[in-house]
């Protein structure tokens, strides 16, 4: 089993990218071009919501889609600059 601390460790490494550009898919998403980097990121989710939907429905492929979507949305929280914790206390709170 994975830890959960996964999720800080793609955080740490999306803000990295975002901080310091290299060449990889996450840097090109979060740097302005023809389109909005912000567009770019948002146009990726409404892709992975719609696949995980296609996924789920088709009974394959939904574990690999649902990251897919977890990531994109990850790296618009990241993009924005929202702490992961907030995140983290936002799923705590509704806990209750």
């Amino acid at each position: 089993m994975v830890d959960e601390g996964i999720l800080r460790e793609v955080y740490r490494v999306l803000e990295d990218r975002r901080d310091r550009p290299i060449d990889s898919y996450t840097s090109r998403l979060m740097r302005d071009d023809d389109k909005m980097a912000e567009d770019k990121i948002l146009e990726k989710i409404g892709e992975e919501a719609a696949e995980v939907i296609i996924a789920s429905k088709n009974d394959e492929n939904l574990v690999e889609e649902a990251a897919d979507l977890i990531f994109h949305t990850l790296l618009l929280l990241v993009y924005k600059g929202v702490p992961l914790d907030s995140l983290l206390e936002e799923f705590a709170a509704r806990r209750k």
